[in-house]
C-alpha cells in the first residue's frame, strides 16, 4: 500500500506506514487529516488518516507508527470500526528514543520531546475537534515504548488529553534493563511467547497497576482480536472501570 501525505510518501502493508518523501494525502477507506507541528513552528503539519465506523460513536482508537516498526494486524482498523469505534493512524516523524541514562526519569528528555508533543496534540484533536469522549492509544514496538514513557509522564498532574487506554504490541525494550513506570490508565501488553522482547513477570510492575500482559504464540490477527475482545468486554462493559484478566 503507498499512499501520500503532507509530511511524505507512506508505503507499507496493513497498517503499516513509513514516511520516505512529500506530497498529498491518498489511502483507500481514509480520510487525512493536517495536525499542525506542536513543537517547530512553521514546519508542514503531521498526517493523521481516520477511519469512520459506520455506526454512532464517540470512542476512537488512536494507532501510532514510527518508522521501521513492525506491522499490526491488518484488518485490525476494520475489526475496531465494526466495533464502533473510530479508528485513527498516526506517523512519530523522526522518533528518537533516550539513551541509556535518560530512559526511566520522568522528564520530557529533548530526544521525547517532539514525539510526547505530537501525542498531545493528536489527543487534542480527537477529544476537541472530532468531540470523542474515549480514546485508546495503540502501538507497535519503538512507537510502544515512546506511547509508555508519555503516558507516564502525563499521569502526574493527570492531563485531560491524556490516553483512556493503551494497548501496546510487542513494545521495544529500553535502553536501561528495567523502567519503573506509573501508568495511571489500563494498559494491555501483547507480546510473542519466547521471543527476545519477551519480558520477566516482574516487569507488569514497573509500567503500573493496572496492566494485563498476555504472552501469544504468534501476533495473528486471530489470535490478536480474541484477546482484545476479552480485554475490551473486561474494561469496557465489565462491573469495575479497571477490572484485570
Amino acid at each position: 500500500m503507498t499512499f501520500r501525505t503532507g509530511a511524505g510518501e507512506w508505503r507499507g502493508t496493513g497498517e503499516r506506514v513509513s514516511i520516505i518523501s512529500t506530497s498529498h494525502a491518498v489511502i483507500d477507506g481514509y480520510e487525512p487529516i493536517p495536525v499542525a507541528d506542536p513543537v517547530a513552528r512553521g514546519r508542514p503539519g503531521t498526517a493523521m488518516f481516520r477511519r469512520r465506523s459506520l455506526q454512532p460513536s464517540r470512542r476512537a482508537v488512536l494507532h501510532v507508527q514510527a518508522a521501521g516498526d513492525p506491522a499490526v494486524p491488518s484488518g485490525l482498523g476494520d475489526w475496531f470500526t465494526e466495533r464502533a469505534f473510530h479508528y485513527y493512524l498516526y506517523d512519530l516523524a523522526g522518533l528518537r528514543l533516550p539513551g541509556r541514562r535518560a530512559v526511566g526519569r520522568r522528564a520530557d528528555g529533548r530526544p521525547l520531546r517532539s514525539a510526547f508533543a505530537g501525542l498531545d496534540e493528536a489527543c487534542r484533536y480527537l477529544r476537541e475537534a472530532d468531540g470523542l469522549g474515549h480514546v485508546i492509544v495503540s502501538a507497535h514496538g519503538r512507537a510502544a515504548l515512546a506511547v509508555a514513557l508519555w503516558s507516564d509522564a502525563r499521569t502526574s498532574p493527570p492531563q485531560g488529553n491524556a490516553a483512556d487506554a493503551l494497548i501496546l504490541f510487542e513494545p521495544a525494550r529500553p535502553a536501561r534493563p528495567a523502567i519503573d513506570l506509573s501508568i495511571a490508565c489500563p494498559v494491555l501488553v501483547l507480546t510473542r511467547s519466547g521471543q527476545p522482547r519477551r519480558r520477566p513477570p516482574s516487569a507488569i510492575a514497573r509500567l503500573g497497576s493496572h496492566v494485563t500482559w498476555l504472552q501469544l504464540p504468534e501476533l495473528g490477527e486471530q489470535a490478536v482480536s480474541d484477546e482484545l475482545g476479552r480485554w475490551l468486554g473486561a474494561y469496557m462493559y465489565g462491573q469495575g472501570r479497571d477490572r484485570l484478566l
